[in-house]
């Protein structure tokens, strides 16, 4: 049978990275485990058990589970009904002097949770620079359009102006509070260690001759073996699902902000005032050719809205576990933990190209301003009316008048906010006519956004980047490619 007559997840066929498809692949969880068990007998032969050296070379030398091996393995486990066991086996038979030695005092919970922490771990040492490049892009675009004129909108409806680069910054606001959950999720993190069958650690008790000193011991060296600087000192059978819960909390609360920033997109392009990257070959409609539909942002909502209701499987598996441990959190965290940060992954890579190519469009936005902005001006109108000794009540019922008649020609005949050109033909606004076009200039009705940019930028994004642009690991230079 051809792979193409199988199902196969989008999530790894189409959109994830390389480096997020092998950190949740059968390969990597598999080798993880055998590193576990590596990690579990070096610390027992450091605290006096009888573990011979050449039983820990022939597990080294075969820590990376080869293709041969998987069937061996899956034979061994249609046998047992059990993985653990299936590669226990397997693995002894490609280390036979550590066959009676590998998994020794352990439960199947030492290999499955903590190469699953171990994951969760690194998934998020994945994310994180994605999400701080991501966040550093969206700022150069709002910092070189902090000053351009754009409507606002509230209800969907006009409103006051606003500016291009102040609106991503709402973006880049609520990224920051992804960036900080998932931090705060990566650094939470703690190993199971060695804990036993419901993690009493009773079985480590018993292979050191009730030497409590020993156990605690061989918790501490394998957990920093793993490179955790700490494990739970409480388990039951599993490390808390409530684990999974934080950590896919976090994760759903970026698929959040991913509908959102791409749905604005979407609503931008609809006005024509903003585009998301569009290639010379690319093709917006099978039918219309004319078309450029704002397809990345699209997916970016359609991944988001995945990743948002995924953080309810964990919620749901946790509150469901039945006092040290219950089976059924098995077969749905084998799906929900690694499509969270495929999805995580696959959106950042959407958010990054998108955000590499964002295109602004200054005429259209302006034409767009040009037609409300009479409108908008009439509170202006009136308070240069009234520096001019002129009743306030009387202006605002001449204003008034005319902009329902402006208002009527607009949304009943069609024509051009005519607004303007009514006031220049009423004597009533005579005083003010020669200061209408500076009444009128849009920079005035946009308030502090290009100070408010700034500051944000330095009081916040840049502070909240600085430890990544010391690694070395944000890249504002190149863009993320789409496979498709």
């Amino acid at each position: 049978m051809s792979a193409y007559d199988t199902y196969q997840d989008p999530l790894n066929s189409r959109y994830s990275s390389s480096e997020m498809k092998y950190l949740f692949s059968p390969r990597n969880r598999f080798s993880t485990w055998r590193q576990l068990w590596i990690w579990l007998a070096e610390a027992e032969k450091e605290l006096g058990l009888e573990i011979s050296d050449k039983a820990i070379e022939q597990m080294k030398a075969h820590q990376v589970i080869k293709d041969e091996e998987f069937s061996v393995a899956a034979e061994e486990e249609k046998k047992r009904r059990h993985d653990v066991m299936a590669h226990v086996h397997t693995f002894g038979l490609m280390a036979p002097e550590a066959a009676g030695i590998i998994h020794w005092g352990a439960t199947s919970c030492y290999c499955t949770d903590n190469a699953d922490l171990i994951f969760l771990r690194d998934g998020l040492d994945i994310l994180l620079p994605k999400l701080a490049t991501v966040i550093e892009k969206l700022s150069s675009f709002a910092k070189t359009h902090k000053s351009l004129p754009c409507l606002a909108y509230t209800h969907l409806q006009p409103a006051q102006l606003t500016t291009v680069g102040k609106r991503s910054c709402l973006w880049i606001q609520d990224l920051l509070k992804d960036l900080k959950n998932l931090e705060r999720a990566r650094d939470d993190l703690r190993f199971r260690g060695v804990k036993g069958t419901t993690g009493t650690q009773a079985s480590f008790l018993q292979i050191f001759d009730n030497d409590h000193s020993k156990v605690e011991q061989l918790d501490e060296l394998v957990t920093e073996k793993a490179g955790f600087a700490s494990a739970y000192i409480i388990s039951s059978q599993t490390y808390t699902r409530k684990v999974d819960v934080d950590v896919l909390n976090a994760l759903s609360s970026f698929g959040t902000t991913c509908e959102n920033i791409g749905q604005a997109i979407r609503l931008l392009a609809s006005f024509k005032e903003l585009e998301e990257p569009f290639e010379k070959d690319q093709i917006g409609s099978s039918a219309m050719a004319y078309k450029r539909n704002p397809m990345r942002s699209e997916r970016l909502c359609s991944l988001g809205r995945k990743l948002r209701n995924l953080g309810a499987d964990a919620s749901a598996t946790y509150a469901a576990q039945w006092m040290e441990r219950t089976l059924d959190d098995s077969a749905i965290r084998r799906m929900c933990l690694p499509q969270a940060f495929l999805c995580a992954d696959a959106s950042l890579i959407l958010l990054n190209n998108i955000a590499s190519g964002l295109v602004v469009y200054p005429a259209v936005i302006k034409k767009r301003v040009d037609a409300e902005l009479p409108f908008m001006a009439t509170e202006n109108i009136i308070m240069a009316l009234v520096k001019k000794g002129i009743s306030r009540q009387d202006a605002h019922e001449e204003i008034r008048v005319l902009s329902h008649e402006a208002g009527a020609e607009v949304k009943q005949h069609g024509k051009d906010n005519d607004l303007i050109e009514r006031i220049r033909k009423t004597a009533f606004f005579e005083p003010i006519v020669g200061d209408l076009e500076n009444l009128l200039k849009p920079e005035t009705f946009i308030g502090r956004c290009p100070e408010q940019v700034d500051a944000f930028y330095g009081k916040e994004v840049s502070k909240a980047l600085a430890s990544y642009h010391e690694k070395g690991v944000v890249n504002v230079v190149e863009a993320a490619e789409l496979n498709v």
